[in-house]
């Protein structure tokens, strides 16, 4: 009877662990399956700002959140992110293994680190999980880029990055960058405009869309000359 009590344990440690992964399984595919239809009303992001700000007792600094739809969007947007985040959005499942080897390339040669996230794999961050560079985080992501890949199109996939990338301090999606840089609609913006906005996303908390440097210039013109070859969704 001894011996068989640590088995008995462990069968339960195990039990209870397979249900909490069947229920946060079921969780995040109804997460998933859900925002195939209903347009998120905030991020994870925007919810920690909100609070943060309600708690401090600061209403100027709550963050500006507006979702649009994606033909409600400028095309020269549309086509400038896909220029300069994600080229190969299209052809791949979610993960850019060119990249992915490239950015290991120049890890390994140059001690560097560069991003190969996919406009897949920043969606998943922004809609479902809040900003932080842990091990954890970063496998949540490639999860969470897994299901949105199965379940929604790339069209989908477009417009929820749109509306929910983090575009400058307390600025989260196209309409509410573009309001705030440009004081017209995402709607409304023109290829310069569109190109100087996709051109800060790599840091928009360092850069600025009212203050470009001579380095934001170049890649503002650099994304105008490749958004012209890029699918329009």
């Amino acid at each position: 009877m001894k011996k068989n009590k640590p088995k008995k344990i462990m069968d339960r440690i195990w039990k209870t662990l397979f249900k909490f992964v069947l229920f946060l399984f079921c969780v995040t595919l109804v997460q998933v399956v859900a925002l195939k239809f209903i347009n998120p009303p905030f991020t994870p992001n925007v919810a920690w700002e909100w609070a943060e700000s309600i708690i401090k007792k600061q209403p100027e600094k709550r963050p500006e959140y507006k979702f649009k739809k994606i033909e409600n969007i400028s095309p020269h947007l549309r086509r400038a992110v896909i220029a300069a985040e994600d080229q190969r959005f299209l052809s791949h499942n979610g993960f850019d293994l060119s990249e992915i080897k490239n950015a290991l390339k120049t890890l390994i040669r140059k001690k560097k680190l560069r991003g190969a996230s996919t406009i897949s794999m920043q969606t998943a961050r922004s809609v479902f999980l809040l900003s932080s560079r842990s091990l954890l985080r970063k496998i949540a992501e490639m999860y969470y880029t897994v299901l949105i890949e199965l379940f929604w199109d790339k069209e989908r996939i477009l417009e929820i990055y749109l509306n929910t990338v983090d575009w400058g301090t307390n600025i989260t999606g196209a309409e509410a960058a573009s309001q705030k840089y440009f004081s017209k609609s995402a709607r409304h913006l023109t290829p310069a405009q569109a190109a100087l906005m996709t051109a800060i996303l790599p840091n928009p908390h360092k850069w600025s869309v009212r203050r470009p440097t001579p380095y934001l210039k170049t890649r503002q013109m650099q994304i105008m000359r490749d958004m012209h070859l890029m699918p329009l969704l």
